[in-house]
């Protein structure tokens, strides 16, 4: 699985020439009432095996959550049920807060 920085991600985000990344933040609810990144769609870690349905396997997804560690073993687990393109935001949303925002909050 690929790794994206939070800097590289951002730059993705900013480009109109390029389509965007499904962003999907597994982390749970009441940590995104904290910070997000804006247009993440949230489904929690252990909720993601019953909605994988709800996600095209198609389109790139950059998988989210604190530090990088769930949203590494969720990307696994989506690579290994057929989606193409599952990158892992390297660091989190700490490391989106640290590179990118540095107004959003922390945890």
């Amino acid at each position: 699985m690929r790794q994206i920085s939070a800097g590289d991600l951002a730059v993705w985000l900013a480009d109109a020439n390029r389509d965007k990344p499904e962003l999907l933040d597994v982390r749970e609810p009441w940590e995104t009432e904290i910070c997000k990144i804006t247009d993440s769609r949230l489904i929690p870690m252990s909720t993601v095996p019953m909605r994988v349905g709800e996600l095209d396997p198609d389109k790139p997804l950059v998988v989210i959550c604190h530090h990088g560690a769930r949203s590494a073993q969720v990307g696994y687990f989506l690579e290994r049920n057929g989606f193409a393109e599952v990158i892992n935001l390297a660091g989190g949303v700490a490391a989106w807060a640290e590179q990118v925002d540095p107004a959003m909050a922390r945890y």
